[in-house]
């Protein structure tokens, strides 16, 4: 028994586009992410990923807009969606709203890249990726995990930091490994999991 993953990354943001740490705030896409979101979408139809039983995002914008172009592209429009916050981006607390060159005066440079490229080290009033794991998996091992390893097909589409949680589980990863993993905007990552919960294949869609 073997089911399908697949995590998409959502397109630009209006904030993304103007270089501000965006967290838990809710811009809208901009025209290039949602050209991104289509393009993803579109490489979902190309290599038949055109079917999934249950479909899962966050509870911002960003994300849901990202995945209503792709369903809507593979035409699952009616797919049940479940939203929830524990699959939000890592909340940067007092960064949040800051342009990253305005913080780096800020704070210095080199502070800045710990918060940002750190696995545990915690911004003002935020999270790091280690705290933001520690609010994702717990959903996704309970939610999304034993759908998959049923045989279903399950699309979710996220940001980069709640989808690096789930991939550094997935693929056994350090900290240090997975501070270091780029993902790109709009473009799925495919999973096939067996009943164990083990990754047998992954494929990047670009």
């Amino acid at each position: 028994m073997v089911g399908t993953l697949v995590l998409t990354r959502h397109g630009q943001s209006e904030w993304n586009k103007k270089n501000l740490f965006t967290g838990w705030k809710d811009p809208a896409l901009t025209e290039l992410g949602e050209q991104e979101a289509v393009k993803g979408a579109e490489e979902l139809k190309k290599y038949g990923y055109t079917h999934f039983d249950v479909a899962f995002t966050s509870a911002l914008q960003r994300a849901q807009k990202t995945l209503d172009i792709q369903l809507k592209i593979i035409q699952q429009e009616d797919l049940k969606v479940h939203k929830d916050q524990a699959l939000n981006e890592r909340d940067y607390g007092e960064l949040t709203g800051l342009n990253k060159d305005d913080a780096r005066e800020k704070f210095g440079e080199e502070q800045v890249h710990i918060w940002r490229r750190s696995f545990d080290v915690v911004p003002p009033g935020g999270e790091s990726l280690k705290l933001t794991a520690e609010r994702v998996l717990p959903y996704f091992n309970k939610n999304i995990l034993p759908l998959v390893q049923s045989g279903q097909s399950v699309l979710v589409a996220a940001h980069g930091n709640s989808l690096r949680a789930v991939i550094m589980a997935l693929e056994h990863l350090s900290g240090e490994q997975i501070v270091k993993t780029e993902l790109a905007t709009g473009v799925p990552i495919v999973y096939k999991i067996d009943e164990k919960g083990n990754v047998v294949e992954k494929r990047i869609l670009e």
